[in-house]
Formats: C-alpha cells, sequence, structure tokens
C-alpha cells in the first residue's frame, strides 16, 4: 500500500514520463555495454540501428530502435541531460502523454527522414530531442502574445539553429534526422495539441496532420528509390 502511495505521489508531482524516457534510455546503453560496447558498430545494427538496407528489407522496427541508442559515454551523457531539462519543459506544456507522442513519433520522424536522405547507419535520441525543439516552436508560434513564451522561444531558436549549423561542420552527425526530428515536432504538436495553454484552431491541426503524413510517405518512397 505505502509503495503504491509512493508511486502516485511521484506520478502526480514529479516529471515522470520525463524520468521513464530517460531510465530507459540508460537501460538500453547498459545492455549495449554489456553486450560488447556502445561504440561496436555490429552490436548497434544487431540491437536495431537505422539501417537502410535492413528497413527496406522489412525490418520497420527500426524507424523506432535509433531513438534509444546511443554511440559511446559522452553521446548518451549529452543527450541525456537535454532528454532531462527539455523533456520537463514540455511534459510541463504539454502533458505526460503528449510528451511520450511528441517524443516517440517526433523520433520516427526523423529516422524516416534519414531513411530518406541518408545511406549512413545512425543512432541516437537526437532525433527525438530536435522534436521537443520542434514543439516548442509550435508554442512559440502558437502563444507568442505570451511574454515569457515569446522570451523562450527566442532562446530555444536560437539554440535550434546553432546546433543545426554545429551539425553542418561535424563529422559523424545524421543532420537529416535532426531537421526530420525539428519539423516532426512541430507538426506533431500541433496535432496532438496544447490544451493547458489554450486552443489550436482546427485546421491547422488538419493540416499538420496531413502535412506530416504526406512527408513520411514521399520520405520512405525517396528511400526505397534511392538505396534498394
Amino acid at each position: 500500500m505505502v509503495v503504491t502511495t509512493d508511486i502516485k505521489r511521484w506520478w502526480r508531482t514529479q516529471p515522470a514520463m520525463t524520468q521513464i524516457i530517460l531510465g530507459v534510455t540508460v537501460g538500453v546503453f547498459l545492455i549495449e555495454w554489456l553486450l560488447g560496447g556502445s561504440t561496436n558498430a555490429a552490436i548497434l545494427y544487431l540491437m536495431g540501428a537505422k539501417n537502410n538496407q535492413a528497413i527496406i528489407a522489412g525490418q520497420w522496427w527500426r524507424f523506432v530502435t535509433p531513438i534509444f541508442l546511443h554511440m559511446g559515454l559522452t553521446h548518451i551523457v549529452l543527450n541525456g541531460v537535454v532528454i532531462y531539462f527539455m523533456g520537463m519543459q514540455i511534459e510541463a506544456l504539454f502533458g505526460r502523454w503528449r510528451l511520450l507522442a511528441i517524443y516517440l513519433l517526433g523520433g520516427i520522424s526523423g529516422n524516416v527522414m534519414s531513411f530518406g536522405l541518408s545511406a549512413n547507419q545512425s543512432v541516437g535520441a537526437s532525433t527525438a530531442i530536435f522534436a521537443l525543439l520542434g514543439a516548442f516552436l509550435m508554442v512559440g508560434e502558437s502563444f507568442w502574445e505570451n511574454p515569457m513564451i515569446r522570451q523562450l522561444t527566442g532562446q530555444f531558436l536560437l539554440f535550434t539553429v546553432m546546433n543545426l549549423v554545429f551539425d553542418l561542420f561535424s563529422a559523424g552527425i545524421d543532420i537529416w534526422g535532426h531537421i526530420g526530428g525539428l519539423i516532426g515536432g512541430f507538426l506533431i504538436a500541433y496535432v496532438i495539441g496544447v490544451p493547458k495553454m489554450g486552443k489550436i484552431p482546427n485546421l491547422k491541426r488538419i493540416l499538420a496532420g496531413i502535412t506530416l503524413i504526406v512527408a513520411w510517405a514521399a520520405m520512405i518512397k525517396l528511400g526505397f528509390t534511392n538505396f534498394k
């Protein structure tokens, strides 16, 4: 009974979904390490890295599994810190289940764009992290009249631009995955709405949903065309 009460209190008072996402991500990293090393490309492939040929062969789960895989300690630490602080912000604005939807579907969006435009094997939560940034930019666009939201949006926009510029000059970064996550998070946030802030016009939500579906279909078709 005490344990149940503690869990309920934790669920009500803490950024529970953010903590669950981070916990699962760290747990998967520990499994990578136990299996032989998180920098081993073969291990990452076996655990579900985004690999175009494997996806074309029918392993569609590889649009999801890369979100929870990381290459090396630095990768997981940096992404873990951002997951925690960005996740808390989005969870406070959108709620737990909407955060989970943005994180997973936005991460998938990034991997879908990477599949369409990049031949490289890739892993990392960055696609989902950029989706969280995209969701916050959606809030900024929709509720620009709120001074606090306007200030925070400016900061997050600068952070997003700086990260994308950094991606351009860094080797081994899946920039298409990041861009896909950003766009996906922006559109998904429109579709699911943000009731704690206010109402999103239905037309915007419908158009965002259609755009997302069309973009996914186009990227998947492009991946099969370019890499088959």
